[in-house]
């Protein structure tokens, strides 16, 4: 995006006194609520309307809707939802009167709208979209238990232009459009969620607990009173409250789950409950728990090919991992509505991720590269990592809404704090040896070649043992309001709005590193170093011979009869460590105006970010540390446009412009450094705090045709004009690091641009004969095509093009699914294309890593026993599809890890 400098706020506070022109004189209010007939369930997302007058407005989470100072006289309400008849009904509005309406919808050619299974998932989730001013997708909670998926981020990737993020083989983080989840932003119950991670702002999914969902919303397209910090979109976690249903709602399910790497079977509870007291006071509970074993197996490269004809390869290390993930997750959720014109609540959750891992791993490097199938002369080293990660999420939000008698306001303030803790773990024990004769065999999926010798314990001495323990701290605290007010521009309906939020956020990370090595000087003998005095048993390596694992205890028995005051690396303690603050103040001002079925609506964000941090460079040629502070400040304004029209009942065209930036993460900004000579080598590591923020103009368009019954084809376009991209890169030998032989950083691209295609088909075929109305399809395709251009100095400027990192051009997705009141069935596919994953070497696109185009195939079957209960299975990653990164060419492995299949099977309750 192209900085607009010549926006003041003169500019700005013209345009909000353009939109506040003298009204018509208005009188009454309008006000009622939306269910269905038979199940009595709120209906959200139906296109309430007064005909006469033109005004128009979606029914919120409860069903509720609100006209504010209507003119007096007599008019037609009417009601529109996507499987359901159309309603009208006369309505006399008096002087300063209030007409209350309350309106039950019946479904089209049916007994009632169908609000459960696949069906009324699709239901949800269509008419929300449809009703919407701008480009969204919603995910209803129904349909998070009628695809295979074990979390919410799994859910996601069934939206159309979503893929995800794997982390061993489970979905953790969204990509929206093919973008990095670092480029989109995610919130829950409107508030930021903080980071766990130290070197990042992207949320992983799979920490919210599903129960307590009511809807995920992926927004495409930014409006002005939103945060403007997402290239991708914004994916937006609604909690439930106990006004979605008017009665005592109750949802219990119990499940175990298979996994085959590891044959280790694993349970899984959940539960939540919700109800309604002296009809004002609304109380949500749920909590859900997951206990999982299971594994990975892993050969790579890491890129270390030399590619000098022909291609030899330098290092590989075999990799197998022994996984627990244990999840917690807790909400509380309060609403109140003292009276009919204002309404309070209170969001809580509390989500605990508990990660224990032992790595084994094999690390092979030739003296000198080598080819397949050639047995050559090799230094191996075997290691073991043994460490527990506890990941926690508090989150508390408050806010409310108050209508008065010509404006709504809205008002939040929260909390949140997101905390990792690794206390005293293993990062590394090493035992080393020599081998004259030591091959490989297969670029993709190598297969190392060696004699008995190298998988003996025997032949391993202990080099090295590095202990770690480290913590991350990620606070936020937001508030923020916005006001409405609805008045006739003549006599067409004109909404004005305008708000302001504030956000401070405090980023810490602390690690400590203790080394224990030179063992022999401490007076140990061979025997007492050797590997068998540690060694376990062999581990269940599917992608080859491994020989014998590293016992964690044997390693901590040594480590406790040791001084860790003289073996702390004063280095590595301090060079990671890094306090971040960052405060963002943001306004904006917006409205729209209908004219006919034509809905435009435009406005102004304007966001000013103030960003503190301090942290510990060491320079070894200086022998010294030193203190690195950075204090820096930027501005953007942010305008918008959105053109929404109604062509008939059953298509929406819709058009945008608008601009959104994206923040560097935490582990770019980093503030420290290292400087240091590596074998007769120079070499630096850093962050850059002095990084631009991500800018990107972005255009849309889309096309929504809804046919009969529950059914929509859509069309849409996207381009993005994007400045600043941000990308890691070894800057050794060139600029100011000439004389440097690795110098490893983040830096800012120059321009990139993203041209993509979204294709989206969905049908409940309720139109067919009898034994075939239960069939459901749904498939979608993103196409994208992305530049970005890279630069180094070398003899002057050079340049080469770059697909925007992280960006897959292709991504696609399709089900197929079939319900009765009996059983219900879904088969799903997930299709990315590759993308590029890092650029190693700026001057070489040889070494450029891509992660493989990766496919997973899923099923799910459910038989209802009774109207209540349900007995279900799942069976997820069915064709077992590894992930697979690998070096310019396909058939040049970076990394290969196989994760294997999984299987659940439970029952669950829910009191409809």
């Amino acid at each position: 995006m192209k900085q607009l400098g010549s926006l003041s706020p003169l500019y700005l506070a013209l345009f909000a006194s353009s939109l506040c022109i003298p009204n018509t004189s208005w009188a009454g209010r309008v006000e009622g609520s939306i269910k269905d007939v038979t199940t009595q369930i709120p209906l959200e997302g139906a296109m309430i309307s007064i005909e006469e007058l033109n005004l128009k407005q979606e029914s919120n989470r409860d069903g509720r809707f609100f006209f504010q100072e209507v003119p007096e006289g007599r008019y037609t309400l009417v009601a529109q939802y996507l499987g359901g008849q159309t309603y009208k009904q006369q309505i006399q509005v008096g002087e300063i009167s209030l007409t209350q309406t309350e309106i039950e919808l019946s479904g089209d050619g049916v007994e009632h709208i169908q609000v459960i299974g696949q069906r009324g998932a699709l239901s949800k989730s269509l008419n929300r979209q449809r009703a919407a001013d701008n480009l969204v997708n919603v995910l209803s909670a129904d349909a998070l238990g009628n695809f295979p998926d074990t979390n919410i981020s799994e859910a996601l990737q069934r939206v159309p232009g979503v893929s995800i993020e794997r982390d061993q083989g489970e979905g953790r983080f969204v990509r929206v459009r093919g973008m990095a989840p670092d480029y989109n932003s995610v919130s829950m119950n409107g508030t930021r969620l903080p980071s766990p991670d130290s070197d990042r702002r992207a949320v992983a999914l799979d920490v919210v607990p599903a129960d307590l969902l009511q809807s995920v919303e992926v927004t495409k397209t930014l409006t002005p009173d939103m945060d403007a910090d997402s290239l991708g979109g914004a994916i937006k976690v609604k909690s439930l409250s106990a006004f979605d249903r008017d009665e005592r709602h109750i949802n219990v399910s119990a499940e175990g789950s298979y996994d085959a790497m590891t044959e280790s079977s694993n349970p899984k509870l959940a539960a939540s409950f919700s109800d309604i007291y002296q009809d004002n006071f609304g109380v949500a509970l749920a909590a859900s728990w997951y206990d999982r074993d299971f594994g990975s197996d892993n050969v790579e490269t890491g890129g270390k090919w030399s590619f000098d004809e022909p291609a030899r390869l330098e290092e590989v290390e075999q990799r197998d991992y022994d996984i627990n993930r244990e999840r917690i997750g807790i909400g509380a959720n309060f609403d109140f509505r003292p009276n009919d014109n204002n309404d309070l609540y209170l969001r809580t959750l509390y989500s605990s991720f508990v990660d224990r891992e032992t790595r084994n791993s094999n690390e092979i490097k030739w003296d000198e590269a080598t080819l397949a199938d050639q047995l050559s002369p090799a230094e191996a080293t075997r290691s073991l990592k043994s460490r527990e990660e506890d990941q926690s999420i508090i989150s508390l939000v408050f806010g409310g809404e108050s209508r008065f008698d010509k404006w709504i306001l809205n008002y939040q303030a929260s909390w949140s704090r997101a905390q990792a803790d690794k206390p005293m773990y293993i990062g590394k024990a090493d035992f080393e040896a020599g081998f004259d004769e030591v091959g490989y065999q297969d670029s993709q999926v190598p297969k190392i070649i060696a004699d008995d010798r190298f998988y003996s314990a025997d032949e391993y001495q202990l080099a090295k043992i590095e202990i770690a323990d480290s913590s991350t701290v990620d606070n936020m605290m937001a508030g923020k309001f916005d006001a409405s007010k609805t008045m006739l521009f003549g006599e067409r309906p004109l909404e004005v709005k305008f708000g302001a939020k504030y956000s401070s956020r405090e980023k810490t990370n602390r690690e400590d590193v203790w080394i224990y090595k030179d063992f022999d000087e401490l007076g140990f003998t061979e025997q007492q170093l050797s590997m068998a005095a540690f060694a376990g048993n062999e581990p269940n390596y599917n992608l080859g011979r491994f020989g014998p694992s590293i016992n964690a205890d044997a390693v901590w028995d040594l480590v406790h009869r040791l001084d860790s005051d003289a073996a702390i690396d004063d280095i590595e303690s301090q060079i990671n460590d890094f306090d971040i603050d960052e405060d963002i103040a943001a306004a904006y001002v917006m409205g729209h105006i209908d004219i006919d079925n034509l809905r435009i609506l435009a406005g102004v964000r304007f966001e000013h970010t103030d960003m503190y941090s301090k942290g510990t460079g060491f320079d070894a040629s200086q022998d010294d540390f030193f203190a690195t502070t950075y204090d820096r400040d930027y501005q953007h304004w942010l305008p918008g446009l959105h053109l929404n029209y109604k062509w008939g009942d059953k298509t929406v065209v819709r058009a945008s412009w608008n601009n959104t930036i994206v923040r560097p993460t935490f582990g770019q900004l980093a503030p420290g450094y290292l400087i240091e000579q590596s074998d007769d080598e120079l070499e630096a590591a850093f962050g850059n705090p002095d990084l631009k923020a991500l800018e990107s103009m972005n255009w849309d368009i889309s096309v929504e045709h809804y046919m009969g019954g529950l059914g929509v084809v859509s069309v849409s376009g996207f381009y993005k004009d994007i400045s600043h991209f941000i990308y890691e890169a070894d800057l050794g030998g060139y600029g100011k690091y000439q004389d440097f032989d690795k110098a490893d950083t983040f830096v800012n691209g120059d321009d990139a641009n993203i041209l993509g295609m979204e294709l989206a088909y969905v049908q409940e075929f309720g139109f067919m004969p009898e034994g075939w109305r239960g069939l459901i399809f749904t498939t979608n395709l993103t196409l994208s095509d992305s530049t970005a251009e890279i630069n180094w100095q070398d003899d002057g400027t050079q340049t080469r093009d770059i697909p925007l990192p992280s960006q897959s051009e292709v991504s696609a997705n399709a089900s197929f699914g079939y319900e009765n009141a009996y059983v219900s069935f879904r088969f799903s596919a997930a299709y990315k294309s590759e993308y590029l994953l890092e650029v190693a070497e700026l001057d070489d696109a040889a070494f450029d890593i891509y992660q493989d185009a990766h496919t997973q195939y899923d099923f799910v079957a459910k038989g209802f026993i009774t109207e209540d209960l349900t007995v279900y299975f799942k069976a997820i990653n069915l064709s077992d599809e590894p992930f697979y990164a690998y070096t310019g060419q396909n058939r040049y492995n970076a990394q290969y890890e196989e994760y294997g299949r999984t299987f659940q099977l439970g029952i669950q309750y829910i009191n409809f």
